[in-house]
């Protein structure tokens, strides 16, 4: 017989496009989706803007707080059951939400949908990359997050028609039923905990036939957080993030300011998406030619650079090429949390390490969009609030930096304790 035996696919891929099927449902449904409810529910309802937002909120404080806990569960446990579990309860709550008749329950389904949140997105789909793929981690990223990338593409849409078709709540519901049926036996059934189980090494490769399965290596929790670097990490990611949701929401505002028609506004703010999916391809293919440090600080400066740009009130041009770096920048930024701590503190607690910046970046997304609110209100237009995300976002890139230099100045052995 000649050739070479064919080798086996690893089973890391296969998991990954299952991941990055369920994440685009999951942020469509659970996350996005909301914004489309909001004016039929005020109508029926009766209850005000506020009102109503102030329960997605508390979702996105709920799962802020839950998220370090849910990071140790994904250690010991692995990502089938708590992502099962995540799906199942996202499904029911949105269920419950389609009925809601009172305000204090509708806020208790949020409360209870930011522990899905929790369970569900990115966090345990980034320990899963991050425990199955070392050389091809970057690109497995890079798959999950641009297919999840056009989650509000799909499900905004699909919201909207199954709304006007049918009504808010038998809108919900629908919903419902995609998430349960293109979620849970995905979770339960594809999902696993690490690839030495399968008697493979992470990529894929063969490890000795006769030695047992090798314990992943990792810096405990504890010593990470003792990790000056560590801090510097968590802040920058905060900052970034606060900046980048900010500007997301209140982009349009800026540009009807400014004299742009509502049509050319949103056209532009849609552009963030595509130039998104295209940083996230530029960053993959300078993976193995730049350092990663490096490559986070780039990322962040990008992001501070088009909200500096976007003060200057000058033509089409600039502000098209401000937001072509600013969604390159955001992009990046989403890929660059999970191969940082992945790459100082290793794989064997990922999840768990990983959780006080997960947790940051979900109060970052909590607390942005109310601060830059009242930010304008206090200051009686949008260009203060501007600038005040530029500063933030550059020192989001600062404190990226001072990341760069605190790990350069003390390596942590992936043992260490």
């Amino acid at each position: 017989m000649t050739g070479t035996a064919r080798r086996p696919r690893f089973y890391g891929w296969t998991m990954v496009w299952t991941l990055a099927v369920t994440e685009t449902i999951s942020w469509g449904i659970l996350f996005y989706a909301f914004a489309v409810f909001l004016v039929p529910m005020q109508g029926e309802l009766g209850w005000t803007t506020p009102q109503i937002t102030g329960a997605y909120s508390l979702a996105l404080l709920v799962a802020m707080a839950v998220s370090p806990p849910v990071g140790r569960w994904l250690d010991r446990a692995g990502p089938r059951l708590p992502m099962t579990i995540g799906s199942i309860l996202g499904t029911l709550l949105v269920l419950a939400w389609s009925r809601v008749e009172s305000l204090p329950v509708f806020y208790m389904i949020w409360a209870g949908i930011g522990v899905a949140l929790a369970l569900t997105l990115y966090e345990p789909a980034f320990a899963v990359v991050a425990t199955w793929f070392v050389r091809g981690r970057a690109r497995a990223l890079l798959v999950l997050t641009t297919v999840a990338g056009f989650a509000s593409t799909i499900f905004l849409p699909l919201a909207g028609w199954l709304t006007e078709r049918y009504g808010w709540r038998e809108a919900l519901a629908v919903l419902a039923v995609i998430l349960a049926v293109l979620t849970i036996p995905a979770h339960a059934l594809v999902l696993r905990r690490r690839p030495e189980d399968l008697g493979v090494l992470p990529d894929g490769e063969r490890g000795l036939a006769d030695a047992p399965p090798a314990e992943p290596e990792g810096v405990l929790p504890a010593r990470a957080r003792r990790d000056p670097a560590y801090w510097w990490l968590t802040g920058a990611f905060f900052l970034g993030t606060a900046a980048a949701v900010a500007i997301g929401i209140y982009l349009i505002p800026v540009l009807l300011e400014r004299g742009d028609s509502l049509a050319r506004a949103t056209l532009i703010t849609g552009l963030i998406g595509a130039a998104q999916a295209g940083g996230r391809v530029v960053i993959t293919a300078l993976d193995r030619r730049v350092a990663e440090p490096v490559l986070a600080v780039a990322v962040f400066a990008l992001q501070s650079a088009a909200l500096f740009l976007m003060l200057i009130p000058a033509g089409l041009a600039l502000i098209l090429f401000a937001v072509v770096l600013l969604g390159m920048g955001r992009g990046g930024i989403t890929l660059m949390r999970a191969t940082l701590v992945a790459d100082r503190y290793g794989r064997a607690h990922f999840a768990a390490v990983s959780g006080i910046p997960a947790a940051a970046q979900m109060a970052a997304r909590a607390v942005a969009p109310v601060g830059a609110g009242l930010l304008v209100s206090w200051r009686g237009g949008y260009a203060p609030m501007l600038a005040v995300l530029a500063g933030i976002a550059l020192t989001a890139t600062l404190a990226m930096g001072m990341y760069v230099w605190s790990a350069r100045a003390q390596q942590l052995p992936l043992n260490s304790r």
